[in-house]
C-alpha cells in the first residue's frame, strides 16, 4: 500500500497578519514542519502554496498553486501527485502532528476504512444558539458523547477522494466530502499537542512546546 501526502499551505493568514504557514519556527518555517511530520508515512509529498506566492520548496517533492477554497487547493495537490494508494491531507498549519498521529490514519485505511480522522472528545458542554434581538439566545444542549473536535493528518483512499472531490465542491474538511458521498469515515485518538496556528500566541506556544522537547 503506497502512501503520498498533500500539505494543504494555501491559506493567506488573515487572522495571523499574514501567511503563518510560512513564520519561522525553530529556524524553519511552520510548512516545513509539516512537510517533514508527513515524511513519516508518504513516500512523496505535495505542498500547495498560496496562487501567486513564491517560497521554496520546504522539503516537498513538488510545489503547486492553491485555489480560492480549501478544497481546490486540496484537488490542486492530488492532480499533482503521482500513483498511490493511500492520500494524507494535512493543514500546514498543524507542525506538531506525530509520526504516532499519521501511522494511526493510515492504518485505519488499511483495515478498511475509506477516509480515517484524528478526533478528541469534547469536554465542554456544548449549546446551540440563534441571534434573536441582537443576542445569542439557546435553542439546545447538544449531547457530547456524540462530539468529537477535528484534526489533520486525515487519510483517505485515493480513487474514494478523488469521487468525493469530483461529487462536491466544497466542505470545512475532505472528510466531510467523503461523508456526503456515503463513505466510511473512522475517527482515531487525536492528540492535545497537535495544535493548529491560527493566531501569534499559538505560534509562541507551539515554539515553547519544541524547545521544551528538545
Amino acid at each position: 500500500m503506497t502512501v503520498a501526502a498533500v500539505v494543504v499551505a494555501g491559506g493567506r493568514g488573515v487572522r495571523f497578519g499574514g501567511p503563518k504557514q510560512f513564520s519561522l519556527l525553530a529556524g524553519e518555517s511552520v510548512a516545513a514542519h509539516s512537510v517533514r511530520a508527513s515524511r513519516s508515512v508518504a513516500h512523496y509529498v505535495v505542498l500547495v502554496v498560496p496562487e501567486g506566492f513564491t517560497a521554496t520548496d520546504e522539503g516537498a517533492d513538488v510545489v503547486v498553486s492553491g485555489g480560492e477554497t480549501r478544497a481546490d487547493s486540496v484537488r490542486a495537490g492530488l492532480k499533482a501527485l503521482p500513483d498511490c494508494d493511500v492520500v494524507v491531507v494535512h493543514d500546514a498549519a498543524r507542525p506538531l502532528a506525530s509520526p504516532r498521529l499519521f501511522a494511526a490514519v493510515v492504518e485505519a485505511i488499511a483495515k478498511g476504512a475509506d477516509a480515517a480522522i484524528p478526533g478528541l472528545s469534547v469536554t465542554d458542554t456544548v449549546k446551540r444558539v440563534v441571534r434573536r434581538n441582537g443576542q445569542s439566545v439557546v435553542t439546545g444542549t447538544l449531547d457530547r458523547s456524540e462530539l468529537v473536535t477535528v484534526q489533520t493528518p486525515q487519510a483517505f483512499r485515493r480513487s474514494v477522494l478523488e469521487r468525493a472531490h469530483a461529487a462536491l465542491d466544497d466542505a470545512t474538511d475532505d472528510a466531510a466530502l467523503v461523508e456526503a458521498i456515503g463513505g466510511t469515515v473512522v475517527v482515531v485518538v487525536g492528540d492535545s499537542q497537535n495544535v493548529k496556528i491560527t493566531e501569534p500566541a499559538d505560534l509562541e506556544r507551539v515554539a515553547r512546546t519544541l524547545e521544551s522537547s528538545s
